[in-house]
């Protein structure tokens, strides 16, 4: 451990102006900040920026690697790793911190027990930024390890933004029909062979170039209305998301919540036809099923890990319009037992039981026979950590990816037994749908550059080629 703690300096912004707009203002700094690698993640209208790094980890199958001046830590593990990150983190020397980063879907097969499916990212990748903004409808505020960093950076904050609008190039994505319909009637033979209940097959849909994905974050987050969304650059991995629902909250107290989404039908057609549709939804046997199995699985996994009794469901089954789509969505939530901590939440729910299925062991072994490419970041989670327990974790859905100069989207549906592929494809496009129409083409790919400040020390590979 290293002898001085790291020393933040503040700065507050006075009172918002009234040209004042966090969302463009979360842009400018994210674009304009001395730091290559960044994390912005929004909760409930407010965004929080983390630039470069303080503190570095990475888990990596059976290593958790953690990096920061003075100090480099190499452990093993096995069965769940998430179980360790919070003693590994115990060494910073930071009294107060916040970590900000992923968990690959691919974590999802350790912590059931099934062979390993290698995605090129490391299952989990934190940072405790050297640099950190909260930005929210009154002001913002900064903090950083850099005294004029931190001025610079309300400088971009407070800055009148001039940029133009951006023109999106919408992204075509009915292409791979056929292919999908195969993939689903796979899977609907499974769960009608008895292996599983449900299962979310999803598809990916390359985009054709490189992707500005701040203009493209910017137009998504102005025309959907998402529980969560995030804009990040990590190693080589880059991605803008409009999260439709949250994996796990938790607050400073023991309790903690999830929020299923199941059950979809399109909106934006019209006020008519979208309250047709929402009635069809309520009415539609396999979409009630399916988000009710959901809920359950909700439900018991929370058990597994609160007090007796404490487990309730909260809001059942209310429609959640989110974009181009509407859902049927639920909040479980339930009081932390003693001697448990929100990563042992995490690691009970994820992933997602509407980004994988039920039983979710057996979810997650389909996903691996029928799916062509592993998931990486799509259906796993973004999240803000903090040293006082919370955990802000979004499902990662609706989003568009970058990575070794391709760029692509992915959208799946849930399938159980009465399933019909051809609604399961149309939904699929529903989904695509709510980014597509915003993608905004990269221009001039420009290079990428180096970290100022911060940099990363341990890259992780790129790639999605599946090896397990």
């Amino acid at each position: 451990m290293i002898d001085a703690m790291p020393r933040y300096h503040e700065v507050r912004s006075p009172q918002s102006t009234p040209f004042w707009n966090p969302l463009h203002a979360a842009i400018r700094l994210s674009q304009g900040a001395p730091f290559r690698d960044f994390v912005l993640y929004e909760a409930d209208g407010v965004w929080y920026y983390a630039g470069g790094t303080a503190a570095q980890l990475w888990v990596k199958p059976g290593e958790i690697i953690a990096s920061w001046p003075g100090k480099r830590t190499r452990v093993g593990w096995t069965g769940n790793p998430l179980s360790e990150i919070p003693r590994v983190l115990a060494e910073y020397p930071g009294d107060r911190w916040n970590a900000y980063g992923w968990a690959a879907f691919e974590l999802s097969y350790f912590l059931n027990g099934l062979p390993a499916v290698e995605s090129g990212l490391p299952l989990v990748r934190l940072v405790i930024p050297h640099t950190e903004a909260v930005i929210g409808a009154s002001g913002a505020v900064t903090r950083s390890l850099d005294r004029h960093v931190a001025a610079d950076c309300m400088d971009l904050l407070e800055a009148r933004d001039a940029a133009p609008v951006p023109v999106a190039a919408p992204v075509p994505v009915a292409g791979g029909r056929e292919q999908y319909l195969d993939a689903v009637r796979a899977a609907v033979a499974d769960i009608n062979a008895g292996y599983l209940e449900k299962v979310i097959i999803s598809r990916r849909v390359p985009v054709g170039g490189t992707v500005d994905l701040a203009a493209t974050y910017r137009l998504g987050r102005e025309g959907n209305t998402p529980a969560r969304s995030f804009l990040l650059r990590l190693d080589d991995m880059a991605a803008a998301g409009f999260s439709p629902e949250t994996v796990l909250v938790a607050s400073s107290g023991a309790r903690v919540s999830t929020q299923p989404l199941a059950g979809t039908r399109a909106l934006g057609l019209g006020p008519e036809a979208d309250a047709a549709l929402a009635t069809e939804l309520y009415t539609d046997p396999k979409e009630v099923y399916e988000h009710a199995i959901s809920m359950r699985s909700s439900w018991l996994e929370l058990s597994s890990v609160c007090v007796p009794g404490s487990v309730r469901v909260d809001e059942p089954m209310e429609l959640r319009r989110r974009g181009t789509v509407q859902h049927l969505g639920s909040l479980v939530s339930g009081r932390l037992a003693e001697g448990r901590s929100s990563l042992d939440a995490f690691a009970a729910v994820f992933p997602a039981v509407t980004a994988s299925g039920i039983p979710k062991a057996a979810a997650c072994a389909c996903v691996s026979r029928i799916e062509r490419a592993a998931r990486g970041l799509y259906s796993g989670s973004v999240l803000r950590l903090g040293s006082d327990g919370t955990l802000d974790a979004a499902l990662v859905l609706r989003s568009v990816f970058q990575s070794g100069g391709s760029a692509w989207l992915q959208a799946g549906a849930g399938i159980v037994g009465i399933s019909r592929p051809e609604r399961e494809f149309e939904e699929t496009c529903e989904k695509l749908a709510s980014v597509a129409r915003h993608v905004v083409p990269d221009a001039v790919a420009a290079d990428p550059g180096l970290d100022l400040v911060g940099a990363g020390t341990e890259p992780a590979p790129s790639g999605g080629s599946r090896q397990g």
